[in-house]
């Protein structure tokens, strides 16, 4: 049985969680390069026998100082937690990233949150860490105080192929331009999106092709267009393939970003369910058509290509 992941709103944790490991960052997607990351803090657990504990932020600083930013995360809180449970995360640290918290001091968050709230005894960080008012704080500062506070910093070098430094940022680029083969591929697994099915205009039920609308909330957008996906239904054991269509929908003159599930070889209702869609397989660009026919046409050839393996 898997062990469920102990989740914290504020620094004020529990004592048997204290002296532990800590990883501090993001960790949107948990690419390779947090993988490495984490199996270090796993092998260092393990010779240790500390606990291992992650503080993420919520939302995420960069949202938070810079409302236009809203399609930006590649994996939703619940996917990170499973994420984090895997591998063998004891506790969670969700702060609540507001105007009060930005305005902590560097010295005050290493003082009063690092070494008092929490008695880190190892943290790990990546090289571009900051942190504190104006995020004033970075990894050499952390060093400088190892020995005052009496934790060790952990600051492994990125993870570098091909020359690119595997990052959240990196992958998101790669999303945004179609290549979802080469994320998929740094993600370790499909890129996946999770949202409850809505109410929509039913246009593609009266075309012959009933599809899922689910609102991609603050998700990064992939590049627009048709994907193979695969599909879980919440509390349904069974996976269905599938076609979907992210994007405008500019034969039908739509404004708002959307993406649309069409199940294989499913008869049901759907509103209101929580659905996992996994993007298997970029099959085109979003077009627009010139009637309800070309449409029509192009969905069943989209869909031969999406059962291709």
């Amino acid at each position: 049985m898997v062990k469920k992941l102990k989740i914290y709103k504020n620094f004020n944790i529990n004592k048997s969680d204290k002296d532990a490991l800590i990883l501090i960052g993001n960790f949107d997607g948990l690419h390779i390069g947090h993988q490495k990351l984490f199996k270090e803090a796993i092998k260092l657990k393990k010779k240790l026998k500390l606990k291992l504990g992650v503080v993420t932020f919520d939302p995420v600083p960069k949202m938070f100082f810079n409302k236009k930013i809203v399609n930006y995360r590649i994996s939703n809180f619940l996917q990170k937690n499973n994420y984090f449970t895997k591998f063998k995360v004891d506790f969670l640290i969700n702060k609540k990233f507001n105007k009060t918290f930005s305005k902590i001091s560097c010295n005050e968050f290493i003082k009063k949150i690092l070494n008092k709230k929490l008695k880190a005894k190892y943290i790990f960080v990546s090289n571009n860490f900051r942190f504190g008012f104006k995020r004033e704080g970075d990894v050499k500062l952390l060093k400088k105080n190892q020995e005052k506070f009496n934790f060790v910093l952990v600051n492994p070098k990125p993870l570098i192929k091909n020359k690119v430094i595997i990052s959240s940022t990196y992958i998101r680029n790669l999303l945004q331009n179609g290549e979802l083969k080469k994320a998929n591929q740094l993600l370790t697994r499909n890129w996946s999106i999770e949202g409850v099915v809505q109410k929509g205009r039913e246009l593609g039920k009266k075309i012959g092709f009933p599809t899922c609308n689910i609102d991609i909330g603050n998700y990064v957008v992939a590049k627009p267009g048709v994907y193979g996906v695969i599909v879980k239904i919440n509390n349904v054991k069974k996976i269905y393939k599938g076609i979907a269509n992210l994007g405008y929908r500019p034969t039908f003159n739509q404004k708002k970003i959307l993406l649309e599930v069409n199940l294989f070889n499913f008869s049901g209702n759907l509103y209101n369910k929580k659905l996992s869609v996994d993007f298997v397989k970029f099959i085109r660009d979003e077009k627009k058509f010139n009637g309800i026919e070309e449409l029509k046409n192009q969905i069943k050839k989209d869909i031969l290509s999406a059962k291709k393996p």
